[in-house]
């Protein structure tokens, strides 16, 4: 039950989000501040999960995410760079952060098995909200060809995480 709260409140929290999105005309500077944000908040879901869990397959599971979403982030740091283009702070990446901190506070309260499920669950609901929010609104905003490209490319590899994640969530049913 409490599982299904954390993935329901956090997926309504997104969906808000990707209303916002959807609503307001955001920036490519804001873009990309919104997608590493999204980044940034996996690598730290996983490195908790990493200190807090004892089992293989979510150890296994939270290393890729810190690798993967770091190895993301690198490159559109690197854009930016490249791009001589400064990340904009906004309401999206805001409000990203402000719920990140409350479900992150929520996992770290569980122990054990409940951990696990509750961080699984949540991560299934994150990467689904996320590639929503990335294939509706993102990469259709994105005016530069760089930003879009490598938003789609982190978008099939966050669709492969979700599949993961699933994977994992029925395997701990």
């Amino acid at each position: 039950m409490f599982k299904n709260i954390l993935a329901a409140t956090f997926l309504l929290g997104l969906a808000g989000t990707a209303a916002i999105a959807a609503d307001a005309k955001i920036s490519d500077p804001q873009i990309a501040h919104i997608a590493y944000t999204a980044g940034q908040i996996d690598v730290t879901a996983a490195e908790q999960a990493l200190k807090k869990s004892k089992n293989t397959d979510v150890i296994e599971f939270a290393k890729t995410m810190e690798r993967d979403h770091k190895a993301v982030n690198d490159q559109a740091l690197a854009l930016v760079k490249q791009l001589k283009v400064t990340p904009e702070d906004n309401q999206i990446s805001k409000s990203l952060n402000a719920q990140a901190t409350k479900e992150l506070a929520k996992l770290g309260a569980l122990d054990g098995s409940a951990f696990d499920k509750a961080y699984i669950d949540n991560e299934v609901a994150y990467h689904k909200a996320v590639n929503s929010t990335l294939a509706d609104q993102l990469i259709p905003s994105a005016k530069n060809a760089k930003l879009k490209s490598l938003l789609e490319i982190g978008l099939a590899l966050f669709k492969e995480h979700q599949m993961h994640a699933e994977h994992l969530a029925a395997m701990m049913k």
